[in-house]
């Protein structure tokens, strides 16, 4: 089991930026993948960005070249630097940690933080 926390959210101006942090309460060097999603109201969950083992990333087309997931194994973190905001990036947004076994594959969320871009 692991919990995780996200901070950084808050209310900021189109253009402007923030960083989302993931803190685990174990190593993260055993997750293949962590990511960022979140979820807008009455919108179904979407994946932002994702960072896997081996340090590779991948992104939502309405966020490459504005956000950057980065993960630091020795801190436990996982970041996101969101830049040139729009309002449209206005949702909760969650972490998520993927473990594959031999038969399965578990799944952790933390429990949100609130992103709100004014115009």
């Amino acid at each position: 089991q692991v919990q995780l926390a996200e901070s950084g959210g808050g209310l900021v101006q189109a253009g402007g930026s923030l960083q989302l942090s993931c803190a685990a309460s174990r190593t993260i060097s055993t997750f293949n993948k962590m990511g960022w999603y979140r979820q807008a109201p009455g919108k179904q969950r979407e994946l932002v960005a994702g960072v896997s083992r081996s340090g590779s990333t991948n992104y939502a087309d309405s966020v490459k070249g504005r956000f950057t997931i980065s993960r630091d194994n020795a801190k436990r973190t996982v970041y996101l630097q969101m830049n040139s905001l729009k309002p449209e990036d206005t949702a909760v947004y969650y972490c998520n940690a993927v473990q594959y076994s031999v038969d399965a594959e578990d799944t952790y969320w933390g429990q949100g933080t609130q992103v709100t871009v004014s115009s």
